[in-house]
Parts: C-alpha cells; structure tokens; sequence
C-alpha cells in the first residue's frame, strides 16, 4: 500500500509540473506573438514606385509625429507604432530629419531608424535666380531651414567673411546644380557644402584662364551674371562677354541694361528710360563705370564659362535684334550702334511696346 501512494504521489508531481509547463509555454507563445505583432510584423506599406518621408522638425513633439505617420497613409496600426516607439524611448530621444518609409517596414525597424537619425538624403537644385531674397526661399520649400534663417546667413559678414565673400558677392558662392543633402541641414552648413562644391567648379583649367581675362573668380561670376540676363543664347554668350570685356579694358561704362533693372528692382522693365538712368545705385553700370559690386544673378556655369572662353573681337555695342528672334546686333562704332536701335525701338513701337 505504501509503495502506491509513493507512486501516486510522483505521478501528480508530473502531471502538476506538465501543466505547468505548458502554461508556461503558451504565455511565452502568446507574449512572442504580441512581440511579434507589435514590433515585427510589417507596419507600413508604400503602394508602387511611390516614395513617401517623414519630415520630422526641430520642435515637433511625439504626438505631432505620430500625426504626420497617419497623414503620410502608409500605416497600418498606429497604436503598434506608439507602444513600439514608447517601449524604445523614442519619444525621448527623438532626431529632427527626413526618414523614407519603407514598404513592409517594421515598426521597430522604423523606430530605430528614426533614433539613429538614419536619414534619407534629398537633391536639392536651384537655377535662375536673381536675388538672396529668392534664393532663400527656393532652399526653404526643399528643407527645413526657413527663408529667414538663410538670409541672415547671407547677411552675416562674419560667416560671409570665412569664405572670401561680402553681402554682395554671397551668391557667388551657389554653382547652380543639383547636390545632395539632409534636409535638416542648417544654413551654416549648406554654405560649408557650397564651398567645397565651388571649389570643385573652379578647377586648376579654369583658374588658369582668370589671367587672360583679367579678372578675380569673383569678378568673372559678376561678369557671367550679367551676360546672363543679356542673353539665353549659349552661342552668343561669349560673344557678349568680349563686348563687356573690351568696354572694360578701355575704361567704358558698361551700360548694360540689366544692371539698371536690377538697381530699380524691377525685372519685368521691357524698355529702359531715361528716369531708369538716373537711379542712383552702384548697380546702375550706366551711372558708374567697372563691374557693380556682385552678381545680379546667380551666374550660371554657362555664363562662367562664356567669360572664361570669350571671343576677341572688337565690338564696343550691341542692340537686341529686330527679328525678335534673341540674338542681338552688333557694332564697333557708336554711329552703327545708333542704327542698330533705331531698328529695334521701332520695332518695340510697333508692337506698342512700353
């Protein structure tokens, strides 16, 4: 009788301890699949070749992240992303950038990424353009800087300064093209990036040929920018550029119509008129003789360029054409320059042109 309770007794210590067991093993079953469910399982889907980002600025809080998740319709369970993002300190921890969404993207992979600071890179591009005021705000609607912060940028002398640049000349520094760059990049930096890439442009060909054009890299681009907003003929760029360099060489004044709208700043100005001339700015090439104190534009590398590798010629004066058709006339005598504008102004008036 003994020997069966001792039995007994073993045989309910294996079944307790079975049971138990298998409790055991469906709570770490059901906690693994929680787990799995919540930070695992694919969370967020992006349909087709689509990208879609989450932009995440300097004074967003958690909660503005987790609605700007719901706004980009890529998730799937929001409230699997908050415990996720919670359980991992996110909120704590949060990096302001530009974070790519991924297609079967786990809320845990995700989380980690934006603790990381794992950011996507955008291209940025910026092309004619005219004024600092411009400039900044085409930057501003591609990052997160706003135009106010890359003006001050390009008004502050001590920065300016760093790299050979005054307020004037602070477009000089932008090549137009296309770079790539974090879209939380601050002001600062994006200038830092601009040297290096404005480095790069000027290479040791192109610095070779500022001695024959007798011109500082500065002075090239105030040239190239001027020849840009006489003409968007590539062909007839450097022919222009010869022009402006002759009336250098001998002392001239420019008297390059461009200038004087940039002075008025007014470039929609179809016809230049005596009250134009008299604006009384160092930007007004018909007032003060030389090159105005910087670019009126961005220049392009076209422009650059066609200063670089200008024709040598002898002409003093050029007109637009009457074609209309963006070329322009020229001449080496004021007496063929006044014929030259005859033609044209009265096309302009026949058109009623003001």
């Amino acid at each position: 009788m003994g020997k069966k309770k001792k039995t007994s007794g073993k045989w309910n210590l294996k079944k307790i301890l079975l049971v138990a067991g298998s409790v055991v093993l469906v709570i770490c079953l059901v906690v693994g699949f929680i787990y799995y469910k919540t930070n695992l399982e694919a969370n967020f889907f992006v349909q087709g070749d689509t990208h879609k980002y989450l932009l995440i600025d300097r004074d967003d809080t958690f909660d503005d992240v987790v609605v700007k998740l719901q706004e980009t319709g890529t998730v799937k369970n929001i409230q699997s992303f908050v415990r996720t993002a919670k359980n991992n300190g996110y909120p704590e921890n949060m990096v302001p950038g530009r974070y790519e969404l991924e297609d079967g993207m786990s809320n845990y992979m995700l989380v980690h990424r934006l603790i990381n600071g794992r950011q996507t890179p955008l291209r940025i591009t910026f092309n004619n353009i005219r004024t600092k005021e411009v400039l900044a705000q085409r930057l501003s609607k591609q990052m997160m800087m706003d135009s106010l912060e890359m003006i001050n940028a390009l008004n502050n002398d001590t920065l300016l300064s760093r790299y050979g640049l005054t307020r004037p000349t602070a477009v000089a520094l932008f090549i137009p093209n296309t770079y790539e760059v974090y879209w939380d990049i601050s002001p600062e930096k994006l200038m830092d990036k601009m040297k290096v890439e404005y480095d790069k442009f000027w290479t040791e060909e192109r610095l070779q040929k500022l001695n024959d054009v007798g011109l500082t890299q500065l002075e090239v681009s105030t040239l190239a920018s001027i020849v840009d907003e006489e003409t968007n003929k590539k062909d007839e760029k450097p022919l222009i550029a010869g022009l402006y360099l002759n009336r250098l060489n001998k002392g001239m004044p420019l008297q390059a119509d461009p200038t004087v709208k940039f002075a008025v700043q007014d470039f929609s100005l179809r016809r230049i008129y005596s009250g134009h001339l008299e604006t009384d700015s160092p930007y007004n090439t018909y007032k003060h003789a030389g090159l105005p104190p910087g670019p009126i534009r961005i220049p392009s590398t076209e422009g650059i360029d066609a200063v670089l590798n200008y024709v040598d010629h002898d002409y003093m004066y050029m007109c637009a054409r009457e074609d209309r058709s963006g070329y322009h006339n020229f001449a080496t005598t004021f007496e063929e320059h006044l014929k030259n504008a005859s033609k044209y102004r009265n096309t302009l008036n026949q058109r009623g042109v003001q």
